[in-house]
């Protein structure tokens, strides 16, 4: 039977820019295939998609637009602070990855962009925000079992000790 919405499958896959350079696959997660529910926002939605009406073993590539990925580019998501909102044993280096706080007090991911005297220019557009991406695919399972929920309620989907 083809896949649809509300399925749980299993997928290997490889995502490429168009330049070829590799930025996830399957392989690079420990040979783990990515496990998801088709059509509920666990994943980007090109990829999601592209999964409906195919059957286990199927092989295939997309090509997705920005649209269909993580978004435009937003120039609007960049903003500058000052360096002293940093703590003095953070220094503030382009490419640093950092955890804003958002209006209700969310963690939102931004890069630092760049370093000038004392200000710093910081982007909270996604890293791949704009980009192009392709991907090959391979639906290796369906009907899988949802992963439990996590009884310490940490949020994390692993198995760990906690001091509480």
């Amino acid at each position: 039977m083809a896949i649809k919405e509300g399925d749980i499958i299993k997928v290997e896959y490889v995502g490429t820019f168009d330049d070829g350079t590799i930025f996830d696959s399957t392989e690079a997660n420990g040979d783990i295939p990515l496990k998801f529910e088709v059509g509920t926002g666990q994943i980007i939605p090109g990829f999601d998609n592209s999964v409906v009406g195919k059957h286990i073993g199927d092989e295939f590539n997309i090509r997705l637009e920005p649209s269909e990925a993580y978004g435009e580019y937003k120039e609007g998501m960049t903003q500058s602070i000052s360096k002293d909102q940093f703590p003095p044993e953070q220094e503030p280096k382009a490419g640093l990855m950092i955890l804003l706080m958002g209006p209700q007090g969310q963690p939102v991911p931004a890069t630092i962009k760049e370093v000038e005297d004392d200000i710093v220019i910081i982007d909270s557009n996604h890293p791949m925000a704009g980009k192009v991406l392709n991907f090959k695919i391979k639906i290796i399972e369906k009907g899988c079992e949802p992963d439990p929920p996590h009884a310490c309620g940490c949020g994390h989907d692993h198995d760990h000790d906690h001091e509480h």
